[in-house]
């Protein structure tokens, strides 16, 4: 593969992880190789790529002789999967509360307030994004490059149902001020509080729970 194939295959797996991020691409969806080539104005041997880069990332189920379609998530599986991303930032809070540098502290709080410019707007979908930056930087701030690549990892996958979780009502508002505290606690240095409260900032239990199953039959029964 050419360093030209490689990089448009890198582009249209961005785009088409961000169609399945943002919920058109839905879970359970054919992706049809051929549909996906002239969306993008492409041959399918990158669509073809890109779809085998997904595939090894968990986003996308590759078939043998049915072709790939986008992964589903039962709410079992789901709810496991947000124990240990729970985990892996909890960990990140600990490490990045005990390492990061002031100029990173500053970094931090200027991710925090772009998320309340999304909230102040009442705009979950940018809320979304501005989230994962957030949370981004305590990964980076952790100074633990394979701990940031598994939660890195682990956060791209959970992006559709992060996404979900955050159109339940109020749940923006609570997210921010969790934020908040979290921030506090990092520049504090309170490495063990600021890993309880982002364990519990990402866990699924009761209420949420409940709303989050609720969108995912919504969303699958759309597919």
């Amino acid at each position: 593969m050419t360093d030209t194939t490689q990089t448009r295959s890198e582009t249209l797996r961005e785009q088409i992880e961000e169609m399945i991020a943002v919920g058109t691409l839905k879970p359970g969806q054919h992706l049809d190789e051929t549909v996906l080539a002239e969306k993008f104005g492409v041959s399918r041997t990158p669509i073809r790529e890109a779809l085998i880069q997904l595939a090894s990332m968990g986003i996308i189920v590759i078939r043998p002789r049915r072709g790939a379609i986008v992964a589903e998530i039962g709410p079992q599986q789901l709810i496991e999967m947000f124990e240990v991303m729970a985990e892996l930032e909890a960990m990140c809070a600990r490490l990045a509360a005990r390492r990061m540098s002031s100029a990173e502290h500053a970094t931090l709080k200027a991710a925090h307030l772009a998320c309340k410019e999304a909230r102040d707007e009442a705009d979950s979908d940018a809320y979304f994004y501005k989230n994962e930056e957030f949370h981004q930087q305590i990964y980076i701030g952790s100074k633990n490059a394979f701990l940031e690549e598994q939660a890195r990892a682990l956060q791209r996958r959970l992006r559709p149902y992060r996404r979900l979780q955050l159109r339940v009502r109020n749940r923006v508002t609570a997210s921010f001020d969790e934020h908040g505290a979290v921030v506090d606690a990092i520049i504090a240095g309170k490495g063990e509080h600021a890993a309880e409260l982002l364990r519990q900032h990402i866990m699924i239990q009761g209420q949420r729970f409940s709303d989050l199953v609720a969108s995912l039959s919504a969303l699958t029964s759309e597919a």
